[in-house]
């Protein structure tokens, strides 16, 4: 019984960051919610998204570096 809660994906088409009100993509095996605009991560906790901004982690994006020109 410790598999991770999904989130409906209705719910996923209609989320957009607080901060900067665009869309989040969504990353399933970290169960987070991606602003790249922001650079803000927001937590998925028991299928519900934290989408709070004191909750949301800096997005490293140390990987994400390389696959720009």
């Amino acid at each position: 019984m410790s598999e991770a809660k999904t989130v409906d994906p209705k719910l996923l088409e209609i989320l957009v960051c607080p901060t900067t009100k665009t869309p989040l993509e969504y990353d399933s095996e970290r169960q987070e919610l991606i602003s790249r605009r922001a650079g803000l991560v927001y937590p998925i906790r028991d299928g519900v998204p934290i989408m709070l901004p004191e909750e949301a982690r800096a997005l490293d994006d140390t990987a994400d570096r390389s696959a720009q020109p």
